[in-house]
Protein backbone atom coordinates (compact mmCIF):
# COMPACT_ATOMS: atom_id res chain seq x y z
CA UNK A 1 0.00 0.00 0.00
CA UNK A 2 1.36 3.42 -0.99
CA UNK A 3 0.80 5.80 1.93
CA UNK A 4 1.73 9.46 1.53
CA UNK A 5 1.76 12.45 3.86
CA UNK A 6 0.90 15.95 2.70
CA UNK A 7 2.15 18.21 5.50
CA UNK A 8 1.45 21.87 6.12
CA UNK A 9 0.10 24.46 8.48
CA UNK A 10 -3.14 24.90 6.50
CA UNK A 11 -3.88 28.22 8.21
CA UNK A 12 -6.25 28.54 6.43
CA UNK A 13 -6.85 25.75 3.93
CA UNK A 14 -6.82 27.27 0.45
CA UNK A 15 -8.22 26.03 -2.83
CA UNK A 16 -4.60 25.42 -3.84
CA UNK A 17 -4.19 23.03 -0.91
CA UNK A 18 -7.38 21.21 -1.92
CA UNK A 19 -6.17 20.99 -5.51
CA UNK A 20 -3.00 19.21 -4.37
CA UNK A 21 -4.93 16.97 -1.94
CA UNK A 22 -7.41 15.87 -4.61
CA UNK A 23 -4.69 15.15 -7.15
CA UNK A 24 -2.43 13.35 -4.67
CA UNK A 25 -5.35 11.21 -3.47
CA UNK A 26 -5.67 9.89 -7.03
CA UNK A 27 -2.10 8.56 -7.14
CA UNK A 28 -1.68 6.97 -3.70
CA UNK A 29 -3.67 4.36 -1.84
CA UNK A 30 -3.89 6.50 1.30
CA UNK A 31 -3.14 10.19 1.83
CA UNK A 32 -2.63 11.56 5.30
CA UNK A 33 -2.94 15.32 5.51
CA UNK A 34 -0.63 16.28 8.37
CA UNK A 35 -1.45 19.55 10.10
CA UNK A 36 1.74 20.82 11.71
CA UNK A 37 1.57 22.01 15.29
CA UNK A 38 4.12 24.82 15.45
CA UNK A 39 4.23 26.37 18.93
CA UNK A 40 6.33 29.26 17.55
CA UNK A 41 3.43 30.49 15.40
CA UNK A 42 0.14 31.99 16.47
CA UNK A 43 -2.27 30.88 13.82
CA UNK A 44 -5.56 32.42 12.82
CA UNK A 45 -7.20 29.05 13.43
CA UNK A 46 -6.44 26.58 16.21
CA UNK A 47 -5.05 23.19 15.33
CA UNK A 48 -8.43 21.65 16.13
CA UNK A 49 -10.20 24.11 13.81
CA UNK A 50 -7.76 23.39 10.97
CA UNK A 51 -8.16 19.63 11.36
CA UNK A 52 -11.97 20.03 11.41
CA UNK A 53 -11.85 22.25 8.29
CA UNK A 54 -9.79 19.69 6.40
CA UNK A 55 -11.93 16.77 7.56
CA UNK A 56 -15.04 18.56 6.29
CA UNK A 57 -13.41 19.57 3.02
CA UNK A 58 -12.06 16.09 2.27
CA UNK A 59 -15.02 14.01 3.44
CA UNK A 60 -15.74 13.07 -0.19
CA UNK A 61 -12.25 11.54 -0.54
CA UNK A 62 -12.40 8.12 1.15
CA UNK A 63 -8.64 7.54 1.08
CA UNK A 64 -7.80 10.84 2.82
CA UNK A 65 -7.23 11.08 6.56
CA UNK A 66 -6.40 14.22 8.53
CA UNK A 67 -4.10 14.24 11.57
CA UNK A 68 -2.15 16.82 13.50
CA UNK A 69 1.50 16.34 14.36
CA UNK A 70 4.46 18.07 15.94
CA UNK A 71 8.17 17.51 15.65
CA UNK A 72 10.10 16.38 12.62
CA UNK A 73 8.18 15.47 9.51
CA UNK A 74 10.24 12.32 8.94
CA UNK A 75 9.28 11.05 12.39
CA UNK A 76 5.60 11.61 11.65
CA UNK A 77 5.90 9.96 8.23
CA UNK A 78 7.50 6.91 9.80
CA UNK A 79 4.87 6.78 12.58
CA UNK A 80 2.07 6.40 10.03
CA UNK A 81 4.01 3.84 7.94
CA UNK A 82 4.23 6.21 4.98
CA UNK A 83 7.14 6.38 2.56
CA UNK A 84 6.10 9.37 0.48
CA UNK A 85 5.89 13.09 1.26
CA UNK A 86 3.76 15.21 -1.05
CA UNK A 87 4.70 18.86 -1.48
CA UNK A 88 2.81 21.39 -3.56
CA UNK A 89 4.66 23.90 -5.69
CA UNK A 90 3.12 27.20 -6.73
CA UNK A 91 6.02 28.82 -8.50
CA UNK A 92 9.75 28.51 -9.10
CA UNK A 93 10.34 30.48 -5.90
CA UNK A 94 8.84 27.60 -3.88
CA UNK A 95 11.16 25.08 -5.48
CA UNK A 96 14.42 26.16 -3.81
CA UNK A 97 12.98 25.95 -0.29
CA UNK A 98 11.09 22.71 -0.99
CA UNK A 99 14.12 21.11 -2.64
CA UNK A 100 16.28 21.98 0.38
CA UNK A 101 13.66 20.48 2.72
CA UNK A 102 13.41 17.33 0.57
CA UNK A 103 17.18 16.85 0.68
CA UNK A 104 17.24 17.43 4.44
CA UNK A 105 14.45 14.89 4.96
CA UNK A 106 16.24 12.45 2.68
CA UNK A 107 19.44 12.80 4.74
CA UNK A 108 17.42 11.97 7.87
CA UNK A 109 15.37 9.15 6.32
CA UNK A 110 16.58 7.86 2.98
CA UNK A 111 13.61 5.52 2.66
CA UNK A 112 11.24 8.50 2.37
CA UNK A 113 10.70 10.02 -1.06
CA UNK A 114 9.34 13.50 -1.77
CA UNK A 115 6.97 14.02 -4.69
CA UNK A 116 6.28 17.54 -5.93
CA UNK A 117 2.88 18.38 -7.38
CA UNK A 118 2.59 21.74 -9.09
CA UNK A 119 -0.63 23.49 -8.24
CA UNK A 120 -3.09 24.25 -10.99
CA UNK A 121 -2.28 27.51 -12.76
CA UNK A 122 -5.28 29.41 -11.41
CA UNK A 123 -4.08 28.86 -7.80
CA UNK A 124 -0.42 29.78 -8.36
CA UNK A 125 -0.77 33.13 -6.60
CA UNK A 126 -2.75 31.85 -3.61
CA UNK A 127 -0.97 31.45 -0.28
CA UNK A 128 -2.38 31.19 3.22
CA UNK A 129 -0.53 34.29 4.38
CA UNK A 130 -1.77 36.35 1.42
CA UNK A 131 -5.33 35.14 1.97
CA UNK A 132 -5.18 36.10 5.67
CA UNK A 133 -3.84 39.54 4.83
CA UNK A 134 -6.55 40.23 2.23
CA UNK A 135 -9.30 38.97 4.54
CA UNK A 136 -7.96 41.00 7.49
CA UNK A 137 -8.77 44.15 5.52
CA UNK A 138 -12.33 42.98 4.98
CA UNK A 139 -11.84 42.08 1.33
CA UNK A 140 -13.29 39.01 -0.31
CA UNK A 141 -11.14 35.91 -0.73
CA UNK A 142 -13.76 34.20 -2.85
CA UNK A 143 -12.18 31.69 -5.21
CA UNK A 144 -9.03 31.50 -3.06
CA UNK A 145 -10.51 29.45 -0.22
CA UNK A 146 -13.57 27.22 0.08
CA UNK A 147 -16.78 29.06 0.97
CA UNK A 148 -16.93 27.53 4.46
CA UNK A 149 -13.38 28.68 5.19
CA UNK A 150 -14.18 32.19 3.96
CA UNK A 151 -17.15 32.35 6.37
CA UNK A 152 -14.96 31.15 9.25
CA UNK A 153 -12.31 33.73 8.39
CA UNK A 154 -14.91 36.49 8.26
CA UNK A 155 -16.12 35.47 11.72
CA UNK A 156 -12.57 35.45 13.09
CA UNK A 157 -11.79 38.91 11.78
CA UNK A 158 -15.14 40.36 12.92
CA UNK A 159 -14.46 39.14 16.45
CA UNK A 160 -10.89 40.43 16.63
Amino acid sequence: MNIAVYPGSFDPTTNGHLDVIERAAKIVDKLIVGVLINPKKNGLFTIEERVAQLEELTQNLPNVEVRSFSGLLVDFVRSVDARIVIRGLRAVTDFEYEFQMALTNRSLAEEIETLFIPTSAHYMYVSSSMVKEVASFGKSVEGMVPETVQKQMNDKFKNS
